[in-house]
């Protein structure tokens, strides 16, 4: 026997789609339909609140505690209005350096290599003096060669190759994860439009404070470095980092 489909209008924005859910849906089962339907919308990123619209009131309403789907009915989508954390002060404990692809092969190609070394140089050995983390990424160190000789990265907790721009590949994910405390991560390295920049994105995704040096990194292109630094300080001081809720309080989704 089929199961029974209930319709329903699901609306985001400016949006509104009809579709079907199982009778006897839940909360879980409707964020998966809203997912399905404006996946490509929805930033992951952020908490939400699903709210049904209400003839009696003639407005929407949030959804009461149990709420299952059993007749048609209208839900909306609805972004919370929650204040972003501002970025901070540093705090050792809570601070981990990322050092990104300072390669030998990169030194002729990259515009004032040799002062961000000197730069970077510093870096480390301020982490060094403060008992801060340091991870070091190689961008295909077969071909491009090791971290340069001036950076010293004996002490850093890892040194990592990758394939890929973001520093966030596997290994450096669990080496966060092992690292509960950290809020901060100090970047610096190359490229800034390519690697710096996707590795800051990827980090703010996982809701950390990002603290790009701005003299300890460099492009081929000062107007490449220009601008990847112009957008990634606005998507610092502006993108919300919130967490889609698969738990919840009894009103929040």
């Amino acid at each position: 026997m089929a199961e029974a489909q209930v319709p329903v209008l699901f609306c985001f924005s400016t949006f509104s789609r009809a579709s079907t859910v199982p009778a006897g849906s839940g909360h879980e089962i409707l964020i998966q339909k809203f997912l399905a339907l404006y996946g490509g919308l929805i930033g992951v990123h952020r908490k939400f609140l699903i709210q049904l619209h209400s003839a009696e009131w003639g407005e929407y309403v949030d959804l009461p505690k149990g709420f299952v789907v059993n007749e048609r009915c209208k839900l909306r989508l609805v972004s919370l209005q929650v204040p972003m954390t501002s970025l901070g002060n540093l705090v050792a404990s809570s601070t981990v350096f990322f050092c990104c692809d300072m390669q030998e092969r990169f030194r002729p190609a990259i515009k004032y290599f040799g002062d961000i070394i000197s730069v970077g140089q510093r870096m480390l050995q301020g982490a060094h003096i403060l008992g801060i983390p340091v991870i070091v990424t190689e961008q295909y160190p077969k071909g491009l060669g090791s971290t340069v000789a001036e950076i010293d990265v004996i002490a850093a907790k890892m040194v990592v190759p990758k394939t890929k721009f973001s520093m966030v590949v596997p290994e450096v994910e669990d080496a966060l994860n092992e690292m509960p405390g950290v809020q901060s991560v100090v970047l610096f390295g190359v490229e800034t439009h390519v690697c710096i920049q996707q590795t800051a994105l990827d980090l703010i995704g996982r809701g950390l404070e990002v603290h790009i040096i701005a003299d300890a990194t460099s492009s081929r292109s000062m107007m490449d470095r220009m601008f990847a630094l112009e957008v990634t300080i606005h998507l610092i001081t502006n993108l919300h980092s919130y967490h889609f809720l698969a738990k919840r309080p009894d009103w929040i989704l």
